[in-house]
C-alpha cells in the first residue's frame, strides 16, 4: 500500500528535522515530502534519498496551506494513507504499520492520530470535543480551579482509560493519518487558517462522514510549545483564527456542535 508523509518547516533546526527523517526513513517505501516556508532553503543540504522530496516554499502560505501542497502530490502520485507530521515528533517504535493496518481494516475511518506523549512520558492530552467560545476562554484562563477541572476533564475527555481505542470529533495535527479517498470526498485543509484550528476544522469535516480516531496503541513523542502563551504575534494569530473557526461553524448557536459532542460522550457509557 502507498504511504507518503509530509513535514512542513519553518526555520526548523537540522537536529530536530534529522531525529525525524531517521525514525521514518527506516521505512523506506513511503515517499516523504518536505514543505520548507523558511525564508531560505538552507535545509536542502541535508535531504538524501529519491523517496524525499524537498519543496522549497518562502511565501509561508501557511501550516495547512503547505501541507496541501504534499496532499496534492501525494493524490498524483497515487497514495492511499498521508501522514502529516511536525518537525518536533518522533518516536521510538513502528508507529505507521500499525495505523495503517487499523485504519486499511476499518474503511469508515478517515483520521486517525496515536497517542502524543512529551519527552518524559506524559501524555497530552489533545483529543477532544467540538469547541465552543467557552471552551477556548477556560482553557486560557483556567481558573476558578474546581470549575476548570470539571470542564477540562470532560472536554479534552480526560476520564475515558488510557488504552480506549475511540472516536474523538477534534484531533490534533501534529500527527495525523489522513485516509486520502476520504480527503478527497470532505477536503483538504482549509487554507483560510494561517496556523492554528485548521486541524480542528478538517477534523470536524471528517467527523461528519467518517471516523476520526484515537489511536493510543502507539505513541510519539512531541515537543509541545504553547507558542500563542509565550508570543504575541503567535497569540493574535490563534485570536484570528479562533475568530476565522466560530464564523465559520457558528459561535453560541450551533446545535450540531451539541450533538456530535453528546454522541462521542455516549462511547464511554455502560
Amino acid at each position: 500500500m502507498d504511504i507518503s508523509i509530509s513535514v512542513v518547516l519553518y526555520k526548523t533546526t537540522e537536529t530536530d528535522l534529522k531525529k525525524t527523517l531517521n525514525d521514518i526513513i527506516i521505512e523506506s517505501a513511503i515517499t516523504i515530502y518536505l514543505i520548507d516556508n523558511s525564508p531560505t532553503d538552507v535545509l536542502k543540504n541535508i535531504v538524501v534519498g529519491s523517496k524525499i522530496h524537498y519543496i522549497h516554499n518562502p511565501s509561508n502560505p501557511g501550516f495547512g496551506a503547505a501541507h496541501n501542497i504534499a496532499i496534492t502530490r501525494a493524490i498524483e502520485a497515487g497514495s492511499k494513507y498521508h501522514f502529516v507530521v511536525n518537525p518536533d515528533a518522533y518516536f521510538e517504535e513502528d508507529v505507521i504499520t500499525p495505523m495503517v493496518n487499523y485504519m486499511s481494516l476499518n474503511k469508515d475511518v478517515g483520521m486517525m492520530m496515536p497517542k502524543i506523549v512529551n519527552e518524559n512520558g506524559t501524555v497530552q492530552n489533545l483529543p477532544k470535543l467540538l469547541p465552543s467560545p467557552y471552551s477556548i476562554f477556560m482553557r486560557k484562563l483556567k481558573r476558578p480551579k474546581k470549575v476548570y477541572d470539571t470542564f477540562i476533564n470532560r472536554y479534552e475527555l480526560r476520564t475515558v482509560p488510557d488504552d480506549v481505542i475511540y472516536n474523538a470529533p477534534i484531533l490534533s495535527g501534529c500527527f495525523t493519518l489522513l485516509n486520502l479517498d476520504a480527503i478527497k470526498e470532505v477536503g483538504m485543509y482549509d487554507d483560510i487558517f494561517f496556523m492554528y484550528f485548521e486541524d480542528w476544522d478538517l477534523s470536524r469535516r471528517m467527523h461528519a462522514k467518517y471516523k476520526t480516531i484515537y489511536f493510543p496503541r502507539v505513541s510519539v513523542y512531541h515537543g509541545y510549545e504553547s507558542g500563542a502563551n509565550k508570543s504575541s504575534k503567535l497569540f493574535k494569530i490563534f485570536i484570528n483564527s479562533a475568530i476565522t473557526y466560530f464564523n465559520k461553524w457558528g459561535w453560541f448557536f450551533d446545535s450540531n456542535r451539541v450533538k456530535v459532542n453528546k454522541k462521542a460522550l455516549a462511547q464511554f457509557k455502560k
